[in-house]
C-alpha cells in the first residue's frame, strides 16, 4: 500500500485517468466497427462515410497517447485497402 500522500495521488489520478483512456479506446473501436460492419455488408457508401469519420477518431487517440501512431495509421490503412477492394 502506498504510504506517502504523493503516492496515494497518484494511485486516485491513475484510475481516473485508466477510466478517461479506456473510454477513449472505446469509442475509437466503436467506429471502427461501423466500417467492418458495412465492409461486411457489402455497401461501400456506407463504409466511405463510416471510414471518414474514423479516421480524426484514430487521430484523436493518437493526439491522446492511447493508441500508438503507427498503430492508427496501420488500422485506417488496412481499413482503406478493405474498401478499395470492394
Amino acid at each position: 500500500m502506498a504510504n506517502t500522500p504523493q503516492a496515494k495521488k497518484r494511485i486516485r489520478r491513475n484510475e481516473r485517468r485508466a477510466e478517461i483512456n479506456g473510454n477513449r479506446v472505446g469509442r475509437i473501436r466503436t467506429f471502427v466497427k461501423k466500417v467492418e460492419s458495412a465492409l461486411a455488408a457489402g455497401d461501400k457508401e456506407a463504409a466511405a462515410v463510416a471510414l471518414a469519420a474514423v479516421q480524426p477518431e484514430l487521430q484523436r487517440g493518437v493526439a491522446k497517447g492511447v493508441l500508438h501512431k503507427n498503430t492508427a495509421s496501420r488500422k485506417f490503412s488496412r481499413l482503406t485497402k478493405r474498401l478499395a477492394s470492394l
